[in-house]
């Protein structure tokens, strides 16, 4: 089962990437890259927490204060990521929402590293 864990954390990876490296990449506008990666951080976080939680040879013991933090910022990610990107395709460019996704996927990776 860790490896199954591991591929998981894998993918959550990966969405962080797709997240932080759409928003390098595409500033101002909000690309298909981020919603995805977004997407993809709120169900492997997910999924990743369930794992941690029930999984008991795991031996994980994640602190639901932080967990609980995280998800409400991923949501946050997704959301702006979802309107940036459908005002984009409408023609419209909000810089803001671009840039709140980006440094709020920044933040979450700060979370993540750095509340012990």
């Amino acid at each position: 089962m860790t490896f199954v864990y591991n591929l998981v954390v894998t993918a959550h990876l990966l969405g962080m990437a797709a997240v932080v490296g759409g928003y390098v990449a595409s500033r101002p506008r909000v690309s298909e890259l981020m919603v995805w990666g977004a997407r993809a951080q709120i169900v492997t976080g997910v999924v990743l927490l369930g794992m941690a939680e029930s999984i008991h040879s795991l031996d994980k013991h994640p602190d639901m204060a932080k967990m609980i933090v995280k998800l409400v910022v991923a949501v946050l990610v997704a959301a702006f990521a979802e309107m940036g990107r459908a005002d984009a395709k409408r023609g419209k460019e909000v810089a803001w929402m671009t840039d709140a996704a980006g440094g709020l996927a920044i933040l979450n990776v700060l979370i993540a590293a750095l509340w012990k």
